[in-house]
């Protein structure tokens, strides 16, 4: 009777069905016609690690917070409710929750240089009593930030009416006599109480029974970001990376040729740990792009590079970390060099999967996914936008081939996603066997790119290639046959830790998707 179940047990699980994806809700959506202001392009996006609680930070150097509602309307966490078998119908919803200006702009002197306030990167630190604390950074400046709700204090009422109040608590009077008055013990004084006509206000004889005390109480919350640590000084490149450790103690940030590892509690010191300065500057063939802490393991960490190498390094092995544990790099086919090989492999973007197994990069024109345990090559190529590849002549006359675009896994590591141009962003399955391809744009129809045209039958996963490639003829059509546009670009987007829900950037809008 139990033979079966074994056998169906045994039988491995294919991979799991695409997702459908559908809009969930935008934030600071244009209207027709109504001009962008740069200040209000968004430049990154971050959800911390309960996916709470979401974080945007944008050009003109504000941080943004929206905090999750779907959850707290039932009046308790997804998980509970889950437990208690209530019905959870609503998909992840968000709200505005506060904003506060992180940086502002800057000129260095010494070297001449205007530092704009551009929000680099933002990343969540561990929340403690009810405060969200999180890092950002702008070209220059890595700063703290905790906010916390703070109650607004009032004062209640005391004894007497506050209109009749003047000075420093002393009653209207019309009196103006000089002579000597006599006083009650409580304060009440007879010559006001029975020679002042004019005065509506009354004192009991005897004076108060008992003096009442102002109260101060609590009447509404607001809530205070405050900047606790600004750590300065320590880059003479332009920060690209900020990444937590998961001792919850130290980060590291990274510019183009260094690593410095920061304490939290420490904003005037940090140990360099990687510089690939050479001596002569001359000398210098690639430079730092991203680099991040592998998630469980607070020894370990990941940065890329221009060259398209990725290398892990061990925080154990010595203090200066200038070689690596493990070098992760595809060898490019023969024949296949070109005037754009090198500036097509620079790894724009690299994330650890939550188990820390796998470490997913971005490239300009693929997804690589990488067993940390494999340096041989990358166990999943996935094609982000091969139908540029014979335009890549005019994405360099126009800076769009330096473009820096981000990528990000699923919380349970069985899909990744990345943006592309068009407002557009690609979900791909990364299961064994799975032939996931999904293209979405940033728009409240995310699936209107997927309409086949008539002329055009319907293909699968297997065909597309063919297609990719013969769409690459017309100039300016992507893979589905729609013009695409390089000046919409989406670089920025994240997905919920726990769930399949993705925060995506368009200009200054923020798009979020469920499946």
């Amino acid at each position: 009777m139990n033979g079966g179940d074994e056998v169906a047990a045994a039988t491995p699980a294919g991979p799991p069905p695409p997702l459908e994806w559908k809009f969930s809700q935008v934030f600071g959506e244009r209207t027709a016609g109504e001009e962008l202001q740069e200040v209000d392009i968004i430049s990154a996006i971050e959800f911390d690690k309960t996916g709470d609680h979401l974080a945007t930070g944008d050009r003109g150097g504000r941080v943004v917070l929206f905090e999750r509602t779907d959850t707290k309307d039932h009046g308790g966490s997804r998980r509970d409710l889950e437990r208690m078998d209530y019905p959870i119908t609503r998909h992840p919803e968000f709200r505005y929750k506060t904003e506060f200006q992180s940086h502002e702009p800057e000129f260095d002197y010494l070297k001449s240089l205007e530092i704009e306030e551009k929000i680099n990167k933002i990343r969540w630190c561990q929340t403690a009593n009810g405060a969200l604390f999180l890092l950002s950074t702008n070209d220059k400046t890595i700063k703290f930030w905790k906010v916390q709700e703070k109650k607004v204090k009032k004062i209640s009422e005391m004894n007497v009416d506050p209109s009749k109040a003047v000075g420093n608590g002393s009653v209207a009077s019309s009196s103006n006599s000089s002579a000597p008055k006599p006083y009650l013990a409580n304060g009440g004084c007879t010559d006001r109480l029975h020679n002042s006509p004019g005065n509506d206000f009354s004192i009991p004889a005897g004076g108060f029974p008992s003096l009442r005390l102002p109260v101060v109480t609590s009447a509404e919350t607001s809530l205070v970001a405050r900047c606790r640590r600004v750590y300065a000084h320590a880059h003479d490149y332009h920060i690209n990376s900020i990444s937590n450790n998961s001792d919850g103690e130290t980060f590291i940030s990274a510019d183009d040729l260094r690593i410095n590892l920061w304490n939290l509690e420490i904003s005037n010191q940090s140990f360099n740990i990687v510089d690939v300065k050479p001596a002569n500057m001359e000398d210098l063939t690639e430079v730092i792009t991203s680099a991040e802490f592998h998630p469980n393991q607070c020894n370990m960490l990941a940065y890329s590079s221009s060259k398209g190498s990725i290398r892990l390094i061990d925080l154990r092995q010595s203090a200066l970390c200038d070689s690596h544990a493990k070098l992760f790099e595809e060898q490019e086919a023969p024949g296949s060099r070109s005037f754009f090989t090198e500036i097509i492999a620079s790894i724009s973007d690299i994330k650890f999967a939550k188990d820390g197994r796998y470490l997913l990069s971005r490239d300009y024109m693929t997804l690589k996914l990488w067993d940390i345990n494999m340096d041989s090559g990358p166990v999943s190529t996935f094609q982000v936008h091969e139908y540029l590849r014979p335009k890549l002549c005019d994405l360099y006359e126009n800076d769009s081939i330096f473009d820096k675009f981000e990528c990000c896994l699923s919380g349970d590591g069985s899909r990744v996603a990345t943006g592309s141009y068009s407002n557009l962003f690609r979900v791909f399955g990364c299961s064994p066997g799975s032939t996931e391809t999904t293209t979405l744009e940033a728009s409240k129809n995310p699936m209107r790119r997927q309409v086949q045209t008539p002329s055009r039958p319907s293909r699968s996963l297997t065909t597309l290639t063919r297609v990719v490639r013969r769409g690459a003829e017309s100039p300016g059509v992507d893979a589905n046959g729609n013009s695409f546009d390089s000046a919409t670009k989406l670089l920025h987007l994240a997905w919920h830790p726990t769930e399949n829900s993705i925060a995506c950037a368009a200009a200054n809008s923020l798009y979020m998707y469920y499946a």
